[in-house]
């Protein structure tokens, strides 16, 4: 395919399957040991080690399961209640309802795109359980004001940080602050292993617990101990994983030297460029823009007609989806739901593709204005 100008297209994303990843595979394959060995105990330690600090991690199938298994070990369930955003992909409550609590929709900072501490605050009731950031786009959650916040109250706050691997506040690495941290291994995220999860602890009776929901609810077969699913990740994901881990660091300097680039490219009045919090360390998941006053969906339809990938996450708020469809006023949430527009950040584009999206990004900005 080629655009109009016959220049090809860039791609929005680029998941990256290579020699070493399939090299990987093949090895654990011939291996025979292929679910919960020694690849995902080494992926484990790995992980803890290089992105957070040390702490306990416990591998699952999925970004999903990570967030229901992490609810399911704090004790979240019926009756309970769970303070999540709206502006997320729908698997944050999803993993709230999958554990029969209800989920509390609280709305966002205009800035960060994640949740805004004063809306928390309000959304507290005699029924929440525990409170779930998202460090959305790969920008961290406000956690100086949630984790306070939730002391006073004493609630369990659990991070989504499904798609921010590496991101830190203040030097601190996310998804270890909170009781939990959740990440996801899906292949569009900043490193994959295929699919699959991480839940990242500081309590190694938390991390035990989530080791038997994950198997059955055992950790020497037949000896069950509690009730629990069977939400393992395989050696396969987690050989592809350690590889992905491997070039994380690199990757992640590459996604962020290209969002700063774009920052000082695109020069459009029409278009904001994202905001990066004192202290935080974005990683750049994605690289969101605002497009106000009901023009985004034009300059997206443009922008794909000119070949420069791009994606609209979310267009839909949650609390707007049918499965929840609450009629909460969000008002940051609505808007930002019908402003933001994601470009192209991976780390394999040229810098002549980065001058082309910016270039393109303006021209359309600026004929549509």
């Amino acid at each position: 395919m080629q655009t109009y100008d016959g220049a090809p297209p860039i791609p929005a994303a680029k998941p990256v399957i290579g020699d070493a990843e399939i090299e990987a595979a093949v090895r654990v394959l011939r291996s025979g040991r292929v679910v919960q060995g020694p690849e995902v105990a080494a992926f484990e330690a790995e992980f803890g080690q290089q992105v957070l600090d040390g702490v306990h991690c416990v591998a699952v199938n999925s970004g999903t399961s990570a967030l229901q298994l992490s609810l399911m070990a704090l004790g979240v369930g019926p009756s309970d209640e769970v303070i999540v955003p709206s502006f997320s992909f729908a698997a944050t409550a999803n993993a709230v309802r999958l554990v029969g609590a209800e989920p509390v929709f609280a709305d966002i900072d205009p800035a960060t795109y994640c949740m805004d501490p004063a809306a928390v605050a309000a959304a507290i009731g005699p029924r929440t359980a525990a409170v779930m950031p998202v460090h959305l786009y790969g920008h961290p959650a406000a956690l100086d004001d949630l984790l306070p916040l939730t002391r006073r109250h004493g609630l369990a706050l659990l991070e989504d940080a499904c798609q921010a691997h590496g991101a830190a506040l203040h030097g601190r690495p996310v998804g270890a602050r909170g009781a939990a941290g959740c990440f996801s291994f899906y292949p569009t995220k900043n490193m994959h292993a295929l699919e699959g999860g991480m839940v990242a602890t500081t309590d190694p009776e938390l991390a035990r617990t989530l080791r038997l929901l994950r198997n059955q609810g055992m950790e020497q077969r037949y000896a069950n101990e509690i009730v629990g699913a069977n939400m393992r990740m395989t050696d396969v994901n987690a050989a592809i994983g350690r590889v992905q881990l491997s070039r994380l660091a690199d990757r992640t300097e590459r996604r962020r030297a290209h969002a700063k680039r774009l920052d000082a490219l695109i020069t459009a009045d029409a278009v904001t460029t994202p905001y990066v919090a004192d202290g935080a360390r974005h990683v750049y998941h994605q690289y969101t823009v605002r497009v106000p006053g009901g023009r985004r969906d034009a300059v997206q339809r443009e922008l794909t007609a000119r070949g420069v990938g791009n994606a609209v996450y979310y267009p839909t708020p949650i609390h707007r989806l049918t499965p929840y469809s609450t009629g909460d006023h969000l008002p940051e949430t609505d808007r930002a739901a019908a402003e933001v527009l994601s470009l192209p950040v991976h780390p394999d584009l040229t810098d002549a593709e980065i001058e082309r999206i910016a270039d393109t990004v303006n021209s359309v900005a600026g004929e549509l204005r």
